[in-house]
C-alpha cells in the first residue's frame, strides 16, 4: 500500500487533468488544499470530493504555522476548514501544515491529524518529469506517503507514471487515512 499526495491545490490549470488521470486508474488520492485556492475553483474541490478523495487542509495561504502567532496559525486553520466544510458538506479531518511545520500547542486547539509524508520528489522545483519519477520509485516502500503537487504539468505526468509503475509492482494506492487509521 501506498498513499499519493497532492498539496497546494485545486490548481485551475492541472487539478482537472490530474482527477482524470486518477479516474482512470481507479486511484484514490488526498488532496492537502489551500483555503485561498478552494476559494477561488469550489468547484473543482466539488469534483476532488465527489471523485472520492480525501480532502485534508493545507492553510489558507501556504504560510509557515510556526512563524505566526497562535491565534493567526488558529485562523489558516478555521478558515479553510469552514470552507471546504462549506463546499464539500464535510470538516477536514487531516491536516498537512505547509513546510512540515506544526505548532506543537495547536494540538490544544484542534483535533485534526497531522499527515507528514515520506517521500519527496521536490516536483515542485523541476519540470523533469523522469526525475521525479525516479526520485519516487528509487525510495518506495509499502506504507509509505508521497508528496507531489497539481501545479505543473511534469507534476501530473509524473504522478500518473508513478501510479502506473507502482501498480505494475503490485501496490495499491490508499488515501492517508486508510494508512494512518490502519
Amino acid at each position: 500500500k501506498a498513499a499519493i499526495t497532492f498539496d497546494d491545490g485545486p490548481n485551475k490549470d492541472y487539478t482537472a487533468e490530474l482527477l482524470k488521470g486518477l479516474k482512470e486508474r481507479g486511484v484514490c488520492a488526498t488532496f492537502f488544499l489551500l483555503g485561498a485556492e478552494a476559494e477561488k475553483y469550489p468547484d473543482l474541490v466539488k469534483q476532488i470530493h465527489e471523485d472520492g478523495h480525501l480532502i485534508g487542509t493545507h492553510s489558507y495561504q501556504h504560510v509557515n504555522l510556526c512563524n505566526l502567532t497562535d491565534e493567526a496559525a488558529i485562523e489558516q486553520v478555521e478558515k479553510t476548514n469552514e470552507l471546504l466544510e462549506e463546499i464539500t458538506g464535510e470538516c477536514p479531518e487531516f491536516i498537512r501544515p505547509p513546510f512540515g511545520c506544526w505548532k506543537a500547542n495547536l494540538d490544544y486547539e484542534t483535533d485534526m491529524i497531522e499527515v507528514l509524508w515520506d517521500i519527496d520528489p521536490l516536483d515542485w522545483k523541476t519540470s523533469n518529469t523522469s526525475a521525479v519519477v525516479k526520485r519516487v520509485l528509487d525510495k518506495v516502500n509499502d506504507g509509505d506517503i508521497i508528496l507531489m503537487h497539481d501545479a505543473s504539468k511534469s507534476s501530473v505526468e509524473a504522478a500518473l507514471q508513478i501510479i502506473d509503475s507502482m501498480k505494475k509492482d503490485g501496490y495499491v494506492f490508499v488515501t492517508v487515512e486508510e494508512l494512518v487509521l490502519d
